[in-house]
């Protein structure tokens, strides 16, 4: 495992799904754009907004795919190739339905859950690569599944999930400096 040189939010661009559940990922990378200081801008030969962070020490680029979500790999992979970024070195992070509101996981590899954004990321790079799971719960049935992720979460969940956000971005100096075993033990001890 190599430290973190570029963090992925999935979503799905746009003001339609700016406020839906399936961008907990944009909302997360937006979050740490802002504790960082630095502003994402769209970048036409890596179809999405990215940003550069250096600070600390740090040096990681944070990218927001202008793909849609089943789309998202090419972005990815057209950022990764540029900068010749291993897939072991992209945290992607993304909405998980197979959490409440209000947790957030960090893992290494693994399948794609059916979540259309991770399917499309191991289809083009492979499933080596850390994730940041955000809850955002379950409708409870699979049929109601597509319309629960294309919509707003209530004001509670929103809160719930801005927390895990807020956590999760506090290990992240761990994450990118590959202490990724301590970044997991204070995030999931919470």
């Amino acid at each position: 495992m190599s430290s973190v040189q570029l963090i992925v939010g999935l979503g799905n661009p746009g003001d339609k799904y700016a406020q839906t559940r399936h961008n907990a990922g944009f909302w997360f990378v937006d979050d740490v754009a802002r504790q960082y200081g630095v502003v994402l801008r769209p970048e036409t030969k890596f179809l999405g907004e990215v940003a550069r962070v250096q600070s600390n020490g740090l040096d990681f680029w944070l990218l927001k795919p202008a793909t849609f979500m089943n789309r998202s790999g090419q972005s990815i992979q057209t950022l990764a190739k540029f900068y010749k970024i291993p897939v072991e070195s992209i945290l992607v992070v993304h909405d998980e339905l197979d959490l409440e509101a209000g947790v957030a996981k960090l893992k290494i590899g693994g399948g794609h859950g059916g979540h259309n954004g991770l399917r499309d990321m191991i289809a083009v790079m492979g499933k080596t690569f850390p994730r940041l799971r955000l809850g955002i719960g379950h409708p409870g049935h699979r049929d109601q599944v597509v319309d629960y992720v294309l919509k707003s979460p209530s004001k509670i969940d929103r809160q719930l999930i801005d927390d895990a956000i807020y956590r999760a971005t506090k290990v992240l100096p761990d994450v990118l400096q590959d202490e990724m075993q301590k970044a997991m033990h204070a995030l999931h001890s919470k």
